[in-house]
């Protein structure tokens, strides 16, 4: 995993650049979205759930890459287990991040997205 002091200093970044592999086409997909940082692991939150292209991409080939400032991050992803404390936790992270600097109220995004998460490798 990245010097977590690396990932940290990218955490107020408004944005980070996920790239995923197609899973029918098996090209590099990339997105920019919305994160937050805990730790050593990044999440995210797909408002479409598990249908968004990104998400399936994902579940299929959790192998991805990060962008954020420059820096590139290899990390593997995966689905939050809904109803854990970490769940909840990545919820009220991403919220909290964005809610101050969005004009409309993020609360039914909180409560409806799917959590996903980005663990680093060494």
């Amino acid at each position: 995993m990245p010097d977590g002091t690396v990932l940290a200093g990218l955490a107020d970044e408004q944005f980070c650049y996920l790239t995923t592999t197609g899973r029918v086409s098996g090209l590099p997909r990339e997105i920019e979205i919305w994160f937050a940082v805990n730790g050593p692991t990044l999440y995210m939150l797909s408002g479409n759930r598990d249908r968004s292209d990104w998400v399936r991409n994902l579940l299929h080939r959790p192998e991805v890459t990060v962008r954020i400032s420059g820096h590139i991050l290899t990390g593997t992803g995966r689905t939050v287990d809904e109803q854990s404390d970490e769940d909840s936790m990545a919820r009220r992270l991403l919220v909290d991040k964005y809610q101050p600097i969005h004009d409309g109220d993020l609360s039914n995004w909180g409560q409806t997205a799917l959590p996903v998460a980005i663990e680093f490798q060494e």
